[in-house]
């Protein structure tokens, strides 16, 4: 039997958190045929790169400390999603999970990263799923936190967004609403943290504006939300049984959108799937909000 494992909840450091000033300080931008992507790039060179893939309305800063913890010995890459972070909206942008994952695999070849530790959050999960079942020769080992799941896409908990989104409601209230931050934090990550007040007004303006900033912006990331689709995703299903890449799951257990038992399917689905470790209370921004429990898991998984 695939064995289960439970981490105590801990502090992280405060001292060796990234506030986003020092974070963006660590930016560097690379092109790819359908323009310039903005990523993070940090730690030593040489040895195995951990890959990070947040998912929809956050950016690469969700991994900020993880990536803090983490640099002191690996060379850490996070991308923005296209629309996210400071990576523009290309015209012609895909944003199906194939198209998604295919953006990853341009950025890994742009890079010429192989052998990586592949690490993803929430839709970025599914995009990891979808690219690691076409890429497995790209992957070292492959960890999922909690994200979308076979057919729980989207999951019940947002299925109001994405309606929202199909009636083209969400773009125009966009700018209004991040001009109230409060509000904004409350109705987009709402449930997402432990501590109801996180994220600070800095990153839910670093995390929102892009893609709700202006009605434009606001209608490309309806077009997002409305091209993730469930069948996508339970295509992969056979090929995930196929994939042999060591591969962790680390899920918080109070997590609304994402439950525990999503965690126990890929364990029992993906083939190189070694063990589920929970993440007590932890909530879907748990790498965000707790990322020592994350960065203690990887390290055990990685040695």
């Amino acid at each position: 039997m695939k064995p289960t494992v439970g981490l105590e909840s801990s502090l992280y450091p405060e001292d060796v958190r990234m506030d986003l000033q020092e974070f963006d300080s660590h930016r560097r931008t690379v092109d790819l045929a359908g323009g310039p992507v903005s990523y993070v790039d940090v730690g030593p060179s040489g040895g195995r790169t951990v890959l990070f893939v947040h998912g929809l309305g956050t950016n690469a800063y969700l991994w900020s400390g993880v990536i803090a913890e983490l640099s002191r010995e690996h060379r850490c890459v996070a991308p923005d999603w296209p629309l996210h972070g400071q990576t523009p909206m290309p015209a012609d942008q895909d944003f199906t999970l194939g198209g998604l994952a295919r953006f990853v695999e341009d950025f890994c070849a742009a890079m010429d990263l192989t052998g990586i530790d592949l690490v993803g959050n929430d839709t970025g999960g599914a995009v990891c799923q979808t690219f690691a079942v076409a890429h497995p020769e790209r992957l070292a080992t492959f960890t999922l936190t909690n994200c979308d799941t076979h057919d729980n896409l989207p999951p019940d908990g947002f299925e109001q967004v994405v309606e929202a989104a199909q009636k083209g409601l969400l773009a125009p209230n966009g700018p209004e609403l991040l001009a109230r931050p409060a509000i904004a934090r409350r109705q987009s990550f709402g449930g997402a943290y432990e501590d109801a007040g996180l994220p600070d007004d800095v990153t839910v303006r670093a995390f929102l504006e892009p893609v709700l900033g202006t009605v434009e912006r606001g209608r490309e990331f309806e077009r997002l939300l409305t091209s993730l689709s469930a069948k996508d995703l339970m295509a992969l299903e056979p090929k995930l049984r196929e994939l042999t890449v060591p591969t962790l799951i680390v899920w918080g257990t109070d997590d609304r959108f994402f439950e525990l038992k999503w965690a126990y399917w890929l364990r029992d689905t993906i083939a190189g799937a070694r063990e589920v470790v929970e993440v007590p209370g932890g909530r879907l921004f748990f790498p965000h909000e707790r990322p020592h429990e994350l960065v203690t898991a990887l390290r055990a998984f990685w040695s």
